[in-house]
């Protein structure tokens, strides 16, 4: 069973949060599968990886890129693959993957809006009933705090 966390943004987009996150897991020398809800956003998180700042280099690739096996970060729409072999997961925006192939699940989901917040109580039920470790985070203006 994998430990999935939500993320409950609330002061920051998917595009601003997702980076340190994902320094984080390059930190651990692990591999990201980031599932993105849309191709429009696929395209921003391609474009505002290469941008970030903090951290400087998040190296990445998507479904154009040769050799998905080394890309540490994958992108992709879809999440029934992982070519990249990713031992963590991405769901952003409600973006549907199997969370029982790897060993951490990131949700993240915009808690400013309410049908995005309905959906993940919807997932964290699914999720509990499936057996996974479950943990809630909410962004304060501290960072992120572990609820519960």
């Amino acid at each position: 069973m994998a430990d999935i966390g939500f993320y409950h943004l609330t002061r920051t987009d998917f595009f601003a949060a997702l980076p340190a996150l994902l320094g984080r897991t390059l930190g651990l020398n692990e591999r990201a599968l980031v599932v993105c809800a849309e191709p429009a956003q696929l395209q921003q998180f391609d474009a505002a990886l290469w941008q970030s700042q903090t951290p400087d280099w998040l190296p990445h690739g998507t479904a154009a890129t040769a050799h998905p096996e080394w890309q540490p970060i994958f992108l992709t729409l879809d999440g029934t693959a992982n070519p990249a072999g990713a031992n963590f997961l991405f769901r952003i925006g409600g973006a549907m993957a199997d969370p029982a192939i790897f060993t951490r699940v990131f949700d993240l989901f915009d808690g400013n809006d309410e049908e995005a917040v309905l959906a993940a109580r919807t997932r964290w039920r699914e999720a509990k009933a499936a057996g996974h470790g479950l943990t809630y985070w909410k962004q304060e203006d501290t960072g992120w705090v572990k609820a519960g």
